[in-house]
């Protein structure tokens, strides 16, 4: 087992932030996680999993105790199913799909991260949801440390949450999807709809962690508001609200604390300028969540992950 000490996360990261971690492992077999779990019980250390880092902030500080990274990357076919390891990186599911011309997760195309994470937060976009393709979730217990299948009802999705994201001894090591079978020009047309799409919308010229805030799904009755903001009609009548705008028009967009800072391409969006602190980016996301409730008294819920603070 090569534990290492003292790794810096935000090598790890898509942010490009984070301090050290005590201790860092690379799994690539999940039978190396039983062993894992084992060192860290013995030596008292919390164990913190990470896929791609994406939708992660670790704090300048780092973290203390064991740091596990999955990196399981196989996908196969089997019995009409797609199973995938958690590690494996959601672009390279997107091209396996292509290339066996199964549809169903074009949308995910561009999406940086892999597929535990995205099923952690039930990731969506485009109108499809993770859990819209799910058969069921293959899961360790680090109590027990037996191996559970969990179906999709038992994963108790919602809005970008799942089960997994309240009990954190419970760790994803692979997922398979029910997919149907589809036309491979067809597929390759939404991907690279789905790729100009986010070139176009998204700062994807520097590091960040994607969304910050997830999408409120409300209405908004407020006569005041509906006059003020005439966009809030047309979101009404969707049902969602893009928090990219909420975020504009509370007057934050483009502003910056240290090298952080609140991208003027998409307010949902906080990016790296190159040598941003965590502490920085912790201060952006607070300032956002008390202009909204301010300018529209919505409770903005964080879909970034904070690990390593206090």
């Amino acid at each position: 087992m090569n534990f290492q000490k003292n790794v810096l996360l935000k090598n790890y990261t898509t942010f490009k932030i984070g301090g050290p971690a005590e201790y860092f492992l690379i799994i690539k077999k999940i039978e190396d996680f039983f062993e894992a779990v084992k060192f860290a019980k013995k030596n008292k250390l919390i164990i913190t999993v990470v896929g791609g880092g994406s939708n992660l902030l670790v704090s300048d500080k780092g973290l203390k105790g064991l740091v596990v990274k999955i990196e399981n990357t196989n996908i196969e076919v089997k019995k009409k199913l797609v199973l995938a390891g958690a590690g494996t990186r959601l672009e390279n599911l997107v091209n396996f799909c292509k290339s066996n011309n199964l549809k169903g997760f074009e949308w995910a195309s561009g999406i940086p991260g892999t597929i535990g994470g995205a099923v952690y937060g039930n990731a969506q976009a485009f109108g499809t949801k993770m859990a819209d393709l799910i058969k069921n979730i293959e899961a360790i217990d680090i109590k027990t440390l037996k191996i559970i299948n969990l179906s999709k009802e038992r994963c108790e999705f919602r809005l970008k949450n799942s089960i997994f994201k309240k009990n954190k001894n419970l760790v994803i090591i692979s997922a398979s999807f029910l997919l149907k079978k589809g036309n491979k020009e067809e597929i390759r047309a939404k991907i690279k709809e789905y790729k100009d799409y986010r070139k176009k919308r998204h700062p994807t010229n520097f590091p960040s962690a994607g969304s910050v805030f997830v999408n409120p799904e409300i209405i908004i009755k407020n006569k005041k508001l509906l006059k003020k903001f005439t966009e809030l009609k047309d979101f009404n009548k969707k049902g969602a609200i893009h928090t990219g705008y909420l975020i504009e028009k509370s007057g934050l967009k483009g502003k910056k604390i240290g090298r952080a800072q609140i991208s003027e391409k998409h307010a949902n969006f906080i990016i790296n300028l190159g040598g941003a602190k965590a502490k920085d980016v912790l201060k952006l996301i607070i300032t956002a969540k008390q202009k909204v409730k301010k300018t529209f008294g919505i409770d903005l819920v964080q879909e970034v992950q904070l690990i390593g603070f206090n």
